[in-house]
């Protein structure tokens, strides 16, 4: 019986709450709303927060009080990981307050939320290109900022998710037998993202690229591109000369000599 009048307090306390935030929605008392938008953001109650702040932020456009009106707005959507939301309205924070005191966090917040959104290697990777140019933004704009370490190394691991998704572009390339552009495909990236950890594996499957093109080329283009498959393996070699891809590489260079009919120099491969 006690159990039974518990949950039923329960349920009208609850009734009453809700009952109180729908009067409040449909207040005309402003002042109000702000107080309580204010109240909510500091509970963590980020839906209701947003829902008053929607029906007050153009009465107070044009008050001292819409910079922390807006910014608490951007913030709440946030803090619900609503980062598309969140992304637009601390970009829209930065045009409006170019000057203001959260100028600098809103910057760092916007490219934050892109970085959020970014999807993995293989979808579009517009939100992970848009992510860099936000942190580049706030680099260029902030360069004293304590956030810039934190910067660059989200700036690295979006670019190494943009060499993936070129890995596994050129990875596809290379599965239909169409060499030529897995090459073009991983020489544009290992120029634009020179120092990813995929490096190693990016500059093997080039290599084989070249070698696997030259092997089914016309008679006479192969001994050019067998020239400068050669030429692609002393450069791997230099970067990598202990690589985990050693024993294909040694198979690359051997029957590539072969072809070229230079012999194999006393430099220890077998």
């Amino acid at each position: 019986m006690r159990l039974r009048l518990h949950v039923v307090l329960i349920i009208l306390v609850l009734l009453s709450s809700c009952s109180g935030y729908e009067k409040l929605l449909k207040s005309t008392d402003f002042d109000l709303k702000k107080s309580k938008a204010k109240e909510f953001f500091d509970a963590g109650e980020y839906v209701k927060t947003t829902e008053l702040l929607t029906q007050i932020l153009p009465r107070f456009r044009a008050t001292d009080e819409a910079e922390d009106l807006n910014w608490m707005n951007a913030q709440a959507y946030f803090g619900m990981a609503d980062y598309v939301m969140a992304g637009s309205y601390f970009k829209t924070f930065i045009d409006q307050f170019p000057f203001g005191k959260h100028s600098e966090e809103a910057y760092y917040m916007a490219a934050l939320c892109d970085y959020n959104i970014s999807a993995r290697p293989e979808l579009d990777q517009e939100n992970t290109r848009n992510a860099i140019e936000g942190f580049n933004i706030f680099i260029n704009k902030f360069p004293n900022s304590p956030k810039i370490e934190d910067c660059n190394k989200r700036i690295i691991d979006l670019e190494d998710k943009l060499v993936e998704k070129s890995y596994l572009s050129a990875k596809l390339y290379y599965d239909m037998k169409q060499y030529k552009a897995a090459v073009v495909a991983l020489t544009n990236s290992l120029k634009e993202y020179a120092n990813t950890k995929y490096r190693e594996k990016m500059m093997y499957l080039k290599l084989n690229s070249l070698f696997l093109y030259a092997v089914n080329s016309f008679p006479n283009k192969q001994k050019e591109r067998y020239q400068t498959t050669l030429d692609d393996y002393y450069s791997f070699m230099e970067e990598f000369p202990k690589s985990t891809y050693s024993k294909d590489v040694s198979s690359i260079f051997q029957r590539t000599n072969k072809f070229l009919k230079i012999g194999i120099p006393d430099s220890g491969v077998k």
